[in-house]
């Protein structure tokens, strides 16, 4: 298992983005306001349109850091990536496998299968630690579908039937999601679930904890060899990163979903964080975005064992856990993909 390097997150719009040797460089107003090692990063972010340097792109190539650059709503704009490496009979039997409608169906149900279980355990928590002051019935109710749903997705046949179920799963999950709100409980109210733009805080902060998410997955995805943009649950559409949308879904209740509610219930960030703009679409103020994105960084520190591997890696380190168990399979020396099962 490899080493957990570090994302750099740039939320300044006005900074440059340079290099000096092997050092990466934020710069605003010509002055050096920030300086880390290259070999310390795994990948850049920048929220805004801070610019970058020609020279800095090419030194992310060589090191392989990616480097990703996203609106100040979080939607991705483009990224910098060298030339293509891994093994070109790897990423030939992934495309072989994306036109099979039998091995996409039997991928797709692995990944849904683990976003049920992985979103019913968020609700079965509540359900557990919380039961004074959660509603009983209607959370038993949502447990119980969300469990009968699992058989019903090893039967499913077609990619249509599949992502039919886990539209009913997610109806179901979100429909309950205020359950699991225990504090400002008004403020962040998910009265359902939008994006492009989100028009809520709530909505907000789950879309950009799924834009980070997205990144992890893409990113790791390339570095095992796969290439991000050929799915097998999610269908081939320009410009978007199929796979890395296929992978993530068995990682957003436990990656993005638990760490929006503990910033809630703890109160790391409140309601005044938030800012309505003229299209109605509400965004992140910059000290928020910072604490989200601090959150973000310390929940990958966090240890966990692996629940297929055995082994304890930090929590960031999952998606290119996951992303290397989906090579493995497809090269076959795995008879079977094993999701990420949140225990």
């Amino acid at each position: 298992m490899r080493r957990l390097l570090n994302t750099l997150y740039v939320t300044m719009p006005d900074s440059y983005l340079a290099c000096d040797g092997e050092n990466v460089l934020i710069r605003l107003e010509n002055e050096v306001k920030f300086r880390v090692p290259v070999h310390n990063l795994e990948g850049i972010v920048c929220f805004g349109f801070a610019g970058a340097s020609p020279k800095l792109m090419s030194l992310c190539c060589e090191r392989g850091v990616s480097l990703s650059f996203l609106t100040e709503y979080g939607k991705f704009m483009a990224r910098v990536t060298g030339k293509v490496s891994g093994n070109v009979v790897l990423r030939r039997t992934q495309y072989r496998w994306a036109d099979d409608a039998e091995k996409s169906n039997r991928l797709a149900r692995r990944f849904i299968a683990a976003k049920i279980v992985n979103s019913r355990a968020l609700l079965h928590r509540a359900l557990r630690d919380h039961v004074d002051v959660v509603e009983i019935e209607p959370l038993e109710k949502a447990v119980a579908l969300m469990a009968g749903m699992i058989p019903r997705l090893e039967q499913a046949e077609s990619g249509d039937v599949i992502r039919g179920i886990e539209g009913e799963a997610a109806n179901v999950y979100f429909s309950n999601f205020n359950q699991m709100l225990l504090t400002q409980k008004e403020t962040f109210r998910l009265n359902n679930r939008n994006r492009r733009p989100p028009t809520d805080p709530i909505n907000a902060l789950l879309s950009f904890l799924y834009t980070l998410l997205a990144h992890e997955s893409g990113a790791a995805l390339e570095s095992v060899g796969l290439d991000p943009q050929v799915g097998f649950l999610h269908r081939d559409r320009p410009g978007r990163a199929s796979l890395a949308l296929d992978l993530m879904e068995e990682l957003r209740p436990h990656f993005a979903d638990r760490l929006a509610l503990t910033l809630v219930n703890r109160r790391q960030i409140t309601g005044k964080g938030f800012v309505t703009k003229e299209n109605n679409a509400v965004i992140m103020d910059d000290e928020t975005r910072k604490e989200v994105l601090t959150a973000w960084q310390k929940r990958k520190q966090e240890e966990i064992t692996h629940p297929y591997l055995g082994e304890k890696i930090p929590l960031g380190l999952v998606p290119y856990a996951q992303a290397m168990l989906l090579a493995r399979h497809l090269r076959g020396d795995l008879e079977d993909y094993p999701p990420f099962f949140w225990k």
